[in-house]
């Protein structure tokens, strides 16, 4: 299965690259299922049913969210109503929406999204890695689904490693988000899983982790904020990371994509044949 994650979507910028790109993107490399973390979609905090809409009608699968899931007050209604937007799983109990979802692909299979919240450095929420393991024991891969892609927005990237490590060969990718600098680290581990530290944005790179970069300079120099964060409007770059699976549902290839913008552009060549 071809498997694409593109790293979260900041702001217009971010937004236009990928309506602009993905569909191409889809048809290019015949692409079975892709996920997109959308919490900085809407004006850098959040994400509206609007704009949820638009990335699904682009040719996204699924979207993930992190700790700027409801900045946006309309997301507490029209999640419960969208199956395809997933919120992070260790939310606590009566959290409106879902923190996981199965998914059907357009051959018919499977692929299990799931969504996670880190604890350090961040608000402390439900044990991340006790949460795992129950969305896995009931929905293993290879019995359940197909497929298996986990979303893990923490800001550490001790703790998102050592998630990573906890789940492998028991998920087909592991991705990290919320920082929004892209690592060099995508590789296969040990145990068979896709994973990467930090998948990147998809934003104006020429910002400070895709705001507008007057309005943090200030803050950093001046200690005192004068305005509110604006999203940068320069060209996006997209990041993501691409990934195949074997038919155990383990990666057999991985490589990261970055396309446009600011950043030296990367994409994967086991698919241009």
């Amino acid at each position: 299965m071809r498997l694409l994650f593109i790293g979260d979507i900041v702001g217009r910028a971010g937004r236009t690259a990928l309506i602009h790109r993905l569909p191409a993107l889809r048809a290019r490399w015949r692409l079975d299922f892709v996920v997109v973390n959308g919490e900085n979609a809407a004006g850098g905090f959040g994400i509206t049913e609007t704009i949820c809409e638009e990335c699904l009608a682009a040719g996204v699968d699924a979207i993930t969210l992190g700790n700027h899931a409801f900045d946006q007050r309309e997301a507490l209604v029209f999640i419960e109503r969208q199956p395809r937007l997933i919120r992070p799983a260790n939310y606590p109990a009566g959290t409106p929406g879902r923190g996981a979802n199965v998914f059907e692909t357009a051959a018919g299979a499977r692929v299990l999204v799931i969504n996670l919240l880190g604890r350090v450095f961040m608000d402390a929420l439900d044990d991340p890695f006790q949460r795992i393991e129950q969305e896995l024991s009931a929905c293993p891969l290879g019995i359940g689904c197909d497929a298996s892609v986990v979303d893990f927005h923490a800001e550490a990237t001790s703790e998102k490693q050592a998630f990573g490590l906890f789940v492998d060969g028991r998920v087909s990718l592991v991705v990290g988000t919320h920082t929004h600098v892209p690592s060099a680290d995508a590789r296969i581990l040990s145990g068979g899983s896709g994973f990467i530290t930090e998948v990147g944005m998809t934003g104006d790179y020429d910002s400070v982790i895709g705001m507008d970069k007057e309005e943090p300079l200030r803050r950093f120099t001046r200690r005192i904020p004068s305005s509110r964060f604006e999203p940068a409007g320069g060209e996006a770059t997209l990041c993501g990371v691409a990934v195949e699976t074997g038919a155990d549902g383990l990666a057999r290839r991985i490589a990261p994509l970055r396309l446009g913008g600011a950043l030296c552009p990367a994409e994967p060549d086991f698919w241009n044949d």
